[in-house]
């Protein structure tokens, strides 16, 4: 079993984000996390408080990883700035269907103590906003980005707990989606 110093902090969000996608965050406990780390439970509590504050964790490391995937996306996507976004949205959905249960912890949770911090979640629709504004005009952005983010987040949602039953591939409705949300802003004068 190994030392209780051989374990830090970054060891132990990600175990928990493995068993989060695996289990559910519901059905985390930190004698499970202990568990699969090799460690007493106790020897957790030198790193984390409890178990909200490992939540909170993994909700800024969610958060940073979706920051991440979207600065990749904008990185490698060229075009109009309104295939720059559309890019990024994509990036978005892909980034929630490969980390659902992390995804929701950190995206649909009320509790503030569990919310990535205000800083990281104004960094992660920065460059959103940015290519926003190009589509928009900079007198819509913020209109625009709110409602480029209730789109895909919505639908991200819906899609994640099996609510979209009516046919169809699902990939495509979101692109036609997307492409008929950003068309609509290019037309505002």
């Amino acid at each position: 079993m190994p030392y209780p110093s051989q374990v830090n902090r970054n060891d132990i969000i990600a175990q928990a984000l493995l068993l989060i996608e695996a289990d559910g965050a519901d059905n985390l406990s930190l004698g499970k996390l202990a568990e699969t780390l090799g460690v007493k439970a106790p020897s957790l509590y030198r790193h984390v408080a409890n178990k909200a504050a490992l939540l909170q964790a993994v909700n800024q490391h969610t958060s940073l990883q979706l920051i991440d995937t979207l600065q990749t996306a904008a990185a490698q996507t060229s075009g109009t700035p309104a295939q720059q976004l559309a890019a990024l949205l994509h990036a978005y959905r892909r980034f929630a269907h490969e980390h659902p249960h992390s995804y929701l912890l950190a995206f649909t949770n009320n509790d503030e103590a569990l919310r990535p911090d205000a800083d990281v979640m104004e960094q992660m629709v920065l460059p959103i906003q940015a290519l926003m504004t190009a589509v928009s005009g900079p007198n819509h952005s913020l209109a625009a980005l709110r409602g480029a983010m209730a789109l895909v987040h919505g639908f991200v949602l819906l899609e994640l707990h099996g609510q979209l039953r009516r046919g169809g591939e699902l990939a495509v409705d979101f692109d036609t989606a997307v492409q008929a949300y950003l068309r609509g802003w290019e037309a505002i004068p």
